[in-house]
């Protein structure tokens, strides 16, 4: 331990694997923020403390458990010459819960239906387990390509577990602005939903061997994210003018 506190190797891994580990919970913290939007603001910030500290304890539990997770990518079964392991079927269920979720969002979004629904899914109690369920499953994908991201960099322990907890941190500081950003502005709601849509796609193609450079989708998010800013700051101008 006193040998990686006193390696430049070490720290430069650190420091990288801690920069990876945010750029892939970009896609967790918007998945928190659209999913506690539905949930008053009390439960909403407790829902993403929950979220966010099993996201957590669930990289350090993949991490503890390294071998095992190697051997997720030996494949299990083969169609048509092609060989799915462990890891490509949870990438694919979880690439396509995202699309129906994200989609069932969007369709309530244009449907206006948020008051019936909250009519059908009974008492805020259940609709705040719910939320939290929701929360574990996407989690549960998340950290294993967050963690299978981290094996490949970096050959020790202890460096992954910190990197993993320097980023969650950041994460946990970044989410509450985050959400509330999303659930004051509409517009941006139904663009986070769309980069749910995208990232959903994208696991799923990961999941039958057809890799899209995450730089490709972190680069039309942020070029999203930019156009809308500037959309949010010429909404914000007119009013201020016609007041």
């Amino acid at each position: 331990m006193i040998d990686l506190l006193t390696s430049p190797e070490a720290w430069a891994a650190l420091l990288t694997l801690t920069a990876l580990e945010i750029v892939l919970g970009i896609d967790n913290v918007i998945f928190l923020s659209v999913i506690t939007s539905r949930i008053p603001q009390p439960q909403a910030t407790r829902a993403r403390q929950i979220g966010l500290a099993l996201a957590l304890i669930f990289r350090i539990l993949l991490l503890s458990v390294l071998v095992w997770l190697i051997g997720l990518t030996q494949p299990v079964f083969t169609i048509g010459g092609v060989g799915f392991s462990w890891r490509d079927i949870i990438l694919i269920a979880g690439g396509l819960f995202l699309i129906a979720k994200a989609t069932h969002e969007i369709h309530a979004e244009v449907e206006a239906r948020e008051e019936e629904e909250e009519g059908s899914q009974g008492g805020g109690a259940n609709k705040f387990f719910w939320v939290i369920l929701q929360i574990i499953v996407i989690d549960l994908v998340f950290s294993l390509d967050s963690i299978i991201t981290a094996i490949g960099m970096a050959q020790d322990l202890e460096i992954m577990i910190a990197a993993v907890i320097i980023a969650m941190v950041i994460m946990y500081v970044s989410s509450g602005p985050v959400a509330r950003f999303v659930a004051n502005h509409p517009t941006t709601k139904m663009l986070a939903l769309a980069f749910l849509v995208l990232i959903g796609v994208a696991l799923v193609a990961d999941g039958f061997k057809f890799h899209i450079p995450r730089g490709y989708i972190y680069f039309a998010i942020v070029f999203a994210l930019a156009v809308e800013a500037f959309n949010v700051m010429a909404s914000r101008n007119r009013r201020k003018r016609n007041a």
